[in-house]
Formats: C-alpha cells, sequence, structure tokens
C-alpha cells in the first residue's frame, strides 16, 4: 500500500521520495523534511515496487531504507546522485561507501544540522533554496541568545549559568521565544536559528 503519496501537486513543485516499509519513520522523516524544505512535495512510498511504478524519475532525491537499497542495488547504483540512504547507525564505517547516508537514529536537532550538511554539499545542486530568511527582527537580543544556546543543545540550567540570569528567566525566554515564532518542535527552532544566522551549521 502506497500510505502518502500527495495529489494535486503544484506544477513546479520540486519533488523528494521517501522509500520506507517503516511507516512511522518515514512520516516522522517527512515532516522534518518539509520543515526544513517547506516548498518541496514529499512523497511516501512503502515498498520499492510502489515508488518505481510512480515516475521514479520525476525525484529530485530519494531517501530510501538501507534494505531496499541493498535489495535494488543496480537501481539505486544508476541512480546514485539522488539516492541517499536512511541508517539506523551513525558510524561512517556501518554506511553504505557508494551513496550519502542518513542516520535517522539521532536527536531532532542533529538530523536538521544533517539534513542541512546535505543541502549544502553533496545534494545541494536539487536542493532548493530553504524557506526565506524574515527581515523583521522578531526576537529580543536576550531571546536570540537563549535560542542560540537551545538549538546548541544546553539545558535550563546551562544556559542560565552561561548567561549569568536565574532559571525562571530562561523558561520565560524559552516560552516567549516559542509563542513569538509559533513553534513548538526543535527542529523548526534549529532551522530559524540557522536561517538567522543566529548559530553556524558546526555548532549544532
Amino acid at each position: 500500500m502506497e500510505f502518502s503519496h500527495s495529489e494535486g501537486a503544484r506544477p513546479f513543485c520540486p519533488q523528494v521520495a521517501i522509500v520506507d516499509s517503516n511507516t512511522l519513520a518515514a512520516i516522522g522523516l517527512r515532516q522534518v523534511l518539509q520543515t526544513v524544505l517547506p516548498m518541496m512535495q514529499v512523497d511516501v512510498f512503502g515498498s520499492f515496487v510502489e515508488f518505481e511504478a510512480n515516475a521514479p524519475e520525476n525525484y529530485a532525491h530519494y531517501f530510501v531504507a538501507m534494505n531496499l537499497v541493498l535489495e535494488n542495488r543496480v537501481f539505486f547504483l544508476e541512480h546514485r546522485r539522488k539516492t541517499i540512504v536512511l541508517t539506523t547507525s551513525c558510524d561512517p564505517n556501518a554506511q553504505m561507501k557508494d551513496f550519502h547516508s542518513l542516520c535517522i537514529n539521532q536527536p531532532e536537532n542533529q538530523l536538521v544540522r544533517s539534513l542541512f550538511v546535505l543541502h549544502q554539499h553533496g545534494h545541494g545542486r536539487n536542493f532548493p533554496h530553504q524557506m526565506p530568511v524574515s527581515k523583521e527582527k522578531i526576537l529580543s537580543d536576550r531571546e536570540i541568545e537563549v535560542l542560540s544556546l537551545m538549538v546548541k543543545g544546553l539545558i535550563n540550567k546551562e544556559i542560565a549559568d552561561r548567561l549569568h540570569i536565574g532559571l525562571t528567566t530562561v523558561i520565560t525566554h524559552r516560552k516567549n521565544i516559542m509563542e513569538k515564532l509559533g513553534v513548538k518542535s526543535v527542529s523548526a527552532l534549529t532551522i530559524h536559528a540557522v536561517m538567522n544566522g543566529y548559530v553556524d551549521i558546526d555548532d549544532i
């Protein structure tokens, strides 16, 4: 069963395919991709047969579970520039050497970082530009400082110690940041921080 193939796509909307029999993992990755690259159409297929039957040449990239790449190696080798292998191991030695890989077994902000790296390097030619940067400054200087430390992985107490402010103040800043940006997820906060130049990808 093809459990999420979009209909009524915009004519020139770049397309990405996720091919994975793990429905929950695929849907979770689709949500992150649509947050990082909101202008993309992301279609999800539960098997290689379904994917192959839906004009794979139309997709800019394929995010494919490792077992499906191994089972259909000839096809994906022919399309290696489009293929990103989904792995559960973040150890480079455990990943397939002929392909770019994306470790899905990592914290949300690290997954977003990996997607940004793929965008900027090996797969940047086909990825569209990310969401436009807001010209209006939404956050205060202190909120930007808190946000930057949040996406770097610091907990509330560490942020309070670093900025020499109270723990309650940090919690208030976090609440205000999320309300002002209208987001709740770590990935969305990370994307906002990177796209507005508050943090460098290498610091996440």
